[in-house]
């Protein structure tokens, strides 16, 4: 009975049960992560209504994720080929 028993969760040297349960975990995170999306894109589409740019929010927004530094340093290599090119 217990070589059955071990046999039901180890596929293969696999804990079968270990892996649907992490499997089904992903799965729902998936589905989360996927309404998560769709609720962003509502707010761009209403900032987008409210006359804001979304192209520029969206840059904001990935320079808010940067450390201060690596936002200077960009914003420096930016005026620098700014320059460069006569923009």
């Amino acid at each position: 009975m217990a070589d059955e028993e071990n046999s039901n969760n180890e596929v293969g040297g696999i804990a079968a049960d270990r892996l649907r349960s992490l499997i089904e975990r992903i799965e729902r995170l998936e589905e989360e992560k996927a309404a998560i999306g769709s609720d962003i894109r509502d707010v761009y589409a209403e900032a987008k209504s409210a006359g804001f740019d979304v192209k520029i929010m969206r840059a904001i927004i990935k320079l808010r994720k940067m450390n201060a530094a690596d936002r200077d340093e960009q914003e420096y290599l930016l005026d620098v080929y700014k320059k460069a090119l006569d923009i």
